[in-house]
């Protein structure tokens, strides 16, 4: 089983990239917002008490977001493993998480991706998104630079995990798309 935890700040070619490895290696990938989404739309008891919280403008404490993430990883799939996306952002959800995978799915994560690109770079690619993507977040620069900045705030310690671990490994998100894939494929193939 491949359980991948893949780390790029906004911008990155996270998402494309995320859809590559699912292709290529069978995965199911696991998104916070996606689980957050669902559940709410669902109403269903988890998603109920996220939306109390995100309805007073607060974080969903990582108890909500690990329980709903249980419950994903616990259905049924036909799938070679998981790509976590947007999980885990702190220790204590790293610990979560990797609990999670290894009661559940008597597995352990394999590998932390992480998706390096210039935060010069991001801020013009999201620029340039949010162009022809209606979305206001990818509008202004100002946002754009702290969305940058709060993510490697706190990625910052889940990525000296994964390094301790040595599970930690970054690729270059700049280049032709076909080219960042490859170079996650090597990586992905070495511990297979």
């Amino acid at each position: 089983m491949i359980n991948i935890v893949l780390f790029g700040p906004p911008g990155s070619g996270k998402g494309t990239q995320a859809q590559n490895l699912i292709q290529k290696f069978n995965l199911k990938q696991i998104s916070t917002g996606d689980l957050f989404r669902y559940n709410i739309k669902n109403e269903t008891e988890l998603g109920k008490l996220a939306k109390s919280y995100i309805d007073r403008g607060e974080l969903v404490p990582d108890q909500v977001t690990c329980d709903m993430l249980r419950e994903e990883v616990q259905k049924p799939t036909d799938t070679n493993g998981f790509i976590f996306d947007g999980v885990p952002r702190t220790v204590a959800q790293t610990e979560a998480v990797e609990k999670i995978v290894k009661e559940v799915l008597d597995s352990e994560i394999s590998i932390c991706l992480a998706l390096m690109v210039e935060d010069e770079i991001l801020v013009q690619r999201l620029l340039k998104r949010g162009e022809t993507s209606g979305r206001t977040d990818d509008a202004d620069e100002n946002i754009i630079r702290n969305r940058i900045k709060e993510y490697y705030a706190k990625t910052a310690e889940v990525a000296e995990l994964y390094k301790k671990q040595g599970k930690y490994v970054e690729i270059n998100g700049v280049g032709e798309i076909d080219e960042i894939s490859e170079k996650l494929y090597a990586e992905v193939e070495k511990i297979k």
